[in-house]
C-alpha cells in the first residue's frame, strides 16, 4: 500500500490511541482527533517521540458543523484522508422507559451521528480518488444477533451505526470499503479494569483499515472473524 493518511476519532486515549500507534507503525500518517485538545495533543506528541508521523486536530464529532470545519482545515493543509476510523464513543447507562432523554441524545450524537458526519465529510474524497477504508467501531450491544445486551441508549446508537455501515458499504464504489469492528471488552477508561488489552482491542480495527483490494466490504468483525448484525 502506498503511504496513506488515517484519521481516527476519539483518539486521545484507549483503543483510538492504540489504533493510531499500530497504523503509524505500519507507515501511515496518522491524524488523531478528539474534543479534549490537551489529551489529544499529548497523545500525538507521545507518538511522535516514538518516531511516528502523527498530528492532532480538534474535532467534536457530535457537531456536524464542527466536523465539516475540521475537514476544511485539513483539506486546506493538503491532508487527504484515505482511512477513516470512527472510534469516538460514549456509554450512557439508561433504560428505555426510565432513561433520561439526554442519555439517548448523547449516545446518538456521538456514536451514530458522529460517524455519519465524519463519513459525509471524508468519504466523498475517497470516492473521487478511488481508494478508501472506513472502519466503524461498534459493539455486540448493537447486534440483534447477539441480543442487544447493554444499556438501551448505547445499544440503540450502536445498532444505528451498524445500519449506517451496511448502507454506506452499498453506496461505496471502486476500492472504497466500509466495515464495522467490534473490539470486545477492553481495558480502557470506558471499559474499566477488566477485559483484554488495548493492543488486542485495536487489532481487528487495524486489520480492516489495512485491508487490500480483495478485503471485505459491508461486514462486521471481531477477532478478524465475521459476527452477526
Amino acid at each position: 500500500m502506498d503511504r496513506r493518511t488515517a484519521l481516527v476519532t476519539g483518539a486521545g486515549r484507549g483503543i483510538g490511541l492504540e489504533v493510531c500507534r499500530q497504523l503509524g507503525a505500519q507507515g501511515l500518517r496518522v491524524i488523531l482527533t478528539a474534543r479534549d485538545a490537551g489529551a489529544g495533543e499529548a497523545a500525538a506528541q507521545d507518538l511522535r517521540r516514538g518516531g511516528l508521523d502523527a498530528s492532532f486536530h480538534f474535532m467534536d464529532v457530535s457537531s456536524e458543523a464542527g466536523v465539516a470545519a475540521a475537514a476544511r482545515r485539513l483539506e486546506g493543509r493538503g491532508a487527504a484522508v484515505d482511512v477513516l476510523v470512527n472510534n469516538a464513543g460514549v456509554y450512557p447507562a439508561s433504560g428505555v422507559l426510565d432513561g433520561a432523554a439526554h442519555a439517548f441524545k448523547e449516545a446518538l450524537a456521538t456514536n451514530f451521528f458522529g460517524a455519519l458526519w465524519s463519513c459525509r465529510a471524508f468519504v466523498p474524497g475517497m470516492l473521487e480518488r478511488g481508494f478508501g477504508r472506513v472502519v466503524n467501531v461498534t459493539s455486540g450491544g448493537g447486534s440483534f444477533g447477539e441480543g442487544l445486551d447493554g444499556p438501551a441508549a448505547y445499544c440503540i446508537s450502536k445498532a444505528a451505526l451498524n445500519a449506517l455501515t451496511v448502507k454506506l458499504a452499498r453506496e461505496a464504489r471502486g476500492d472504497v470499503k466500509v466495515n464495522a469492528a467490534c473490539p470486545g471488552w477492553t481495558r480502557t477508561r470506558l471499559g474499566g479494569p477488566a477485559g483484554q488489552s488495548v493492543e488486542r482491542g485495536a487489532d481487528t480495527i487495524v486489520w480492516l483499515a489495512l485491508a487490500g483490494c480483495d478485503g471485505p466490504n459491508g461486514g462486521c468483525f471481531r477477532d478478524r472473524r465475521p459476527v452477526p448484525w
